[in-house]
């Protein structure tokens, strides 16, 4: 280790980071939650409604990041390396932005309806975002990793299941939807929900970076 990182090392860490990652995942379960609600509604005014507040969610999450990059160009020492401070918050902000990217699609496509697996995914969404907020309230006591590891692991469980999901849903979209219009739209919904799944276990992989490096 060399003498400035042991210098730095010695000082203190900004700490004003860690209210502001738990403000952005607060926003995510929030967002999920919300979004879960859309498949529970059939009716399509209120459809719009949820996608509305959704959307200003998302615009509150980007303002948030663009908020911490700021703070992150001024502060001289952070809790942890600056690169995966941006890689986090980055990576917090594209599932924000998928969550809107389904429920706009929802608004703008307006499929007839969704076939039952759509709200067993979007519940899976909703415990990914429960997960990402754990392990966020959890950055603080980096030297105490195990509920973070565990957090991760659960959400690598559940991008799995995802997978697995999306793969049985397709499949009985193409043995039942005979409508060709109407399949394209819920597979449009469809695949955005499984990004969505894949951003939330991108966040996992930061946290586990900057696991390793700390430790």
């Amino acid at each position: 280790m060399g003498l400035s990182n042991i210098f730095q090392g010695l000082m203190p860490r900004e700490k004003k980071f860690f209210p502001m990652f738990e403000s952005h995942a607060a926003l995510i379960v929030e967002a999920s939650k919300l979004l879960a609600q859309i498949f529970e509604e059939k009716d399509y005014g209120k459809q719009v409604e949820l996608a509305k507040r959704i959307k200003e969610m998302e615009t509150a999450g980007d303002e948030m990041a663009h908020h911490i990059f700021d703070e992150l160009d001024k502060t001289f020492i952070t809790p942890f390396d600056r690169e995966d401070i941006h890689q986090l918050i980055s990576t917090l902000d594209d599932v924000l932005d998928y969550f809107n990217g389904v429920s706009q699609r929802i608004k703008l496509y307006r499929p007839n309806a969704f076939p039952t697996q759509f709200r067993e995914f979007a519940l899976l969404l909703v415990h990914g975002s429960e997960e990402i907020e754990k392990a966020i309230k959890e950055l603080k006591n980096l030297k105490k990793p195990e509920k973070i590891t565990n957090a991760c692991i659960r959400i690598n469980e559940l991008e799995n299941l995802g997978d697995d999901m999306y793969h049985s849903i397709i499949s009985d979209l193409f043995q039942h939807e005979k409508d060709a219009i109407e399949l394209i739209k819920i597979k449009e919904v469809l695949q955005t929900l499984e990004r969505a799944c894949d951003r939330i276990e991108d966040v996992a992989d930061v946290m586990k970076t900057i696991i390793i490096k700390v430790a």
